[in-house]
């Protein structure tokens, strides 16, 4: 039996039965999360407006429903439309390595149990089956440093763990889901040159929909090589290098990487590197007070040199600067949506405070999540310094969870922006217990999420 095919009746075995209550406990907080965050991003950004408008012209049988927007449409589409909006602030958990694993399952997972009538239960299952097989190729990649990253991750093993969620909904066999993973391996990729624009946030959604296409294909007997991964001229020779240890795909299942190494809940609505030097930024203005006293800031990074944006172009551009991200910690003493808006990104004490902050990126600072850390230095205008260092946000896998009460603010910030408190109370009640609820359930809660 070859890798693919071992790897696949892994993955077909795994069943509710085998997730521990810790697994189902934090499943449930990012499936939360992720509807928050989605609802948030329809109304934050432009590009899911346009991607809706777009997806309702080309039409689609009504299975399933796009976040916000007002209709149904084929799960592929909305799988595509509702990945692209849960992943455009930002704002969904980090893993490590890093990946974007949330806005690339779950929206296969509300797409395909809408369609097919599935419970909560199977839906959970799926998504954790999605995360792990997304966890244990960016683990095999050797590509936990940012510098060694070739592709945005997300489009690169995003499609496959989508392929893993639906087909765990629609009941493949093994032969059946190699298939899927071979054809959705031919779909994947996405480069950081467009990280700080539209396209970004459709790394995403695009990886989902093509998961969800590839799972619905093989369902109907379409083929593929049936041993993609480890083929000559496959997934594993084509994307990705000499590091990568192909057996380690073999460690899928218990104790599953949702409770190992686990997630980050972000709390900045940003790129995770800058959560970094907003925690810095944010002591420093806790120490100094007044942020005009402020006369020059240093900060002290590793090498990304894809978030050295001194003037970011516009507001969600300054998602992905570490120098933005700092002046807004400095300036308002938080970092919230409405941070990376085109009016607080032009406003009169925008420009004079970026003007401020030097960045010096070094070699010898890892980029990776785990072990780096960045340095802010504050020069007052009595001449005396001011310094912070963060190794690390709160929240951050390896120290204590964001407590669940504040987890919560978070998400009702999400969802406020929409609803009143009584349909964000009945959002909360529902998505917090996705695995508990029946068929007819998921439908009532993508009801009052489609509108």
């Amino acid at each position: 039996m070859g890798l693919t095919a071992e790897l696949c009746e892994k993955i077909v075995a795994t069943r509710w039965e085998d997730l521990n209550e810790e697994a189902i406990r934090r499943t449930r907080r990012i499936i939360l999360d992720g509807i928050a965050v989605a609802v948030a991003g329809t109304i934050q950004e432009e590009a899911p407006e346009v991607l809706a408008t777009h997806v309702k012209a080309l039409g689609g049988h009504p299975d399933s429903t796009v976040i916000n927007f007002g209709f149904k449409t084929s799960p592929v589409h909305a799988a595509y439309v509702n990945g692209a909006s849960m992943h455009v602030l930002d704002f969904e958990p980090m893993w490590q390595p890093a990946n974007h694993q949330v806005s690339t399952t779950l929206p296969a997972v509300l797409a395909i149990s809408e369609m097919r009538g599935s419970n909560g239960r199977e839906g959970l299952t799926a998504m954790i089956k999605g995360i792990e097989i997304m966890g244990w190729v960016r683990e095999a990649s050797r590509q936990s440093d940012i510098k060694t990253v070739r592709f945005h991750p997300p489009g690169l093993v995003g499609p496959l763990g989508s392929a893993v969620a639906a087909s765990h909904l629609l009941n493949l066999d093994a032969t059946k889901l190699r298939c899927a993973i071979g054809i959705v391996a031919s779909r994947v990729g996405s480069i950081l040159a467009n990280v700080g624009t539209m396209s970004k946030s459709i790394n995403c959604g695009h990886a989902v929909g093509e998961g969800v296409d590839a799972a619905l294909l093989a369902e109907r007997g379409f083929t593929a090589n049936p041993d993609v991964i480890e083929h000559p001229r496959g997934y594993v020779a084509s994307y990705f290098d000499e590091r990568f240890e192909i057996d380690d795909l073999l460690n899928y299942g218990p104790p599953f990487r949702v409770t190992e190494p686990g997630y980050a809940i972000k709390m900045f609505p940003s790129q995770f590197g800058t959560h970094f030097v907003i925690t810095a930024g944010l002591e420093l203005r806790e120490k100094i007070g007044d942020p005009s006293r402020i006369r020059r800031v240093k900060l002290t990074t590793p090498m990304m040199a894809y978030i050295d944006r001194p003037y970011p172009e516009d507001g969600l551009d300054g998602k992905f600067s570490w120098q933005y991200t700092t002046a807004c910690a400095l300036l308002d003493g938080k970092v919230v949506m409405d941070s990376f808006t085109n009016e607080r990104r032009f406003a009169d004490d925008m420009t004079p405070m970026l003007d401020m902050i030097d960045v010096e990126m070094r070699d010898d600072i890892t980029g990776n999540f785990d072990e780096m850390y960045v340095i802010a230095e504050a020069t007052l205008d009595d001449g005396s310094t001011v310094t912070a260092r963060c190794d690390g946000p709160r929240g951050k896998w390896g120290t204590p969870p964001i407590p669940e009460e504040d987890h919560l603010v978070k998400v009702r910030d999400c969802l406020a922006l929409k609803y009143d408190t009584q349909t964000t109370e009945r959002i909360i009640e529902l998505g917090g217990r996705f695995d508990e609820l029946s068929a007819d359930d998921i439908c009532k809660l993508m009801g009052l999420l489609a509108s």
